[in-house]
């Protein structure tokens, strides 16, 4: 497994590492034997980063972790998120007395007595207006309740303005060949500030390992089903903000850009790694096969300049209009 640095904290991270929204919910049905599985196995093959949140089915997703941890010992990093458990999203809800509830709630889910990583769950813009609110996440840090902390951002204007805090060790973005924005400004000032990246929706909720066909279907409570329009959340959360029919155009024309005894998961992570700036890209996997065709992507070169181009231009020619204005 290869590693990069995350942000200051001395931390060296596996460059494809786990995202654990998809073992809680919200993607379907999962069981907790095979989503354990896949955690151990992600383990096995040399991934130390998990991504999860406390709204990851109210829970679940962190306590399964812990189980991990348990049966593991401290062989990884786990970071949480905080702030969508609020009934509404409004900056006021986060409060001292919020925050600090929402991370006592995460160390009881994750067993443990101080969070590695919390990171602001997507709050409103107006967040990152509110130095206090990152006085309040300094002073849990000085509490002994969180190691370090940073951000889970929709747009871009919200990373660069949360960079500007001097604590802030990393920023989740979603980032990949359909969301490429971010590398345009948004990764010279972070790199610039030494701030760790972590590329999210790495593979736009599935439609980018090439396995979608205008046949699929969705379970009713998947969020690619009910969460297109952004009825539930951000739109941009579900396909990358693309809407169905164009992603499956896109990817067809990317397909050309597989190599051989590759798949088109792995052409993803690659494009993403072949990004220095990048951390990491935390995929999820409920299985363990997922997992072990997400790993192989990070012992891979980085893409060629030609193909770089090649996706450039696929995202300029199906995608840019519908998505880069906007986030």
């Amino acid at each position: 497994m290869k590693h990069r640095p995350l942000g200051r904290t001395g931390w060296q991270v596996s460059t494809v590492s786990f995202g654990a929204w998809a073992i809680g919910g919200t993607w379907g049905a999962v069981d907790d034997s095979t989503s354990l599985a896949a955690l151990h196995r992600a383990v096995d093959l040399g991934v130390n980063f998990f991504d999860t949140a406390d709204v990851y089915g109210d829970g679940r997703s962190e306590r399964l972790l812990a189980s991990l941890r348990v049966a593991r010992g401290g062989e990884f990093i786990v970071a949480t998120k905080a702030g969508r458990r609020l009934p509404t999203q409004t900056a006021a809800g986060y409060s001292r007395e919020n925050l600090t509830a929402f991370v006592e709630r995460s160390l009881v889910n994750l067993g443990t007595e101080a969070l590695d990583l919390l990171q602001l769950h997507c709050p409103p813009t107006d967040v990152y207006y509110m130095p206090e609110v990152f006085g309040i996440l300094d002073d849990l840090v000085v509490a002994g309740k969180l190691r370090f902390y940073g951000v889970s951002v929709e747009r871009v204007e919200e990373a660069l303005k949360a960079i500007e805090y001097p604590n802030v060790q990393s920023v989740q973005i979603i980032f990949n060949m359909f969301r490429q924005r971010p590398a345009e400004l948004f990764f010279r000032e972070a790199a610039r500030r030494q701030v760790g990246i972590l590329a999210r929706v790495p593979l736009s909720s599935g439609m980018l390992t090439g396995k979608m066909s205008p046949t699929s279907t969705f379970p009713a409570d998947d969020h690619r089903q009910f969460n297109r329009t952004g009825a539930s959340f951000d739109r941009g959360e579900t396909f990358s903000g693309v809407d169905y029919e164009t992603g499956l155009r896109a990817v067809e024309a990317l397909r050309p850009l597989v190599s051989p005894g590759e798949t088109m998961t792995q052409l993803a992570l690659r494009w993403i790694l072949s990004h220095p700036e990048i951390t990491c890209a935390i995929p999820g996997a409920r299985r363990a096969e997922q997992v072990e065709e997400n790993v192989r992507a990070a012992h891979l070169e980085p893409l060629r300049p030609e193909v770089m181009a090649a996706v450039r231009e696929v995202y300029d020619r199906h995608v840019r209009s519908l998505v880069h204005h906007c986030w």
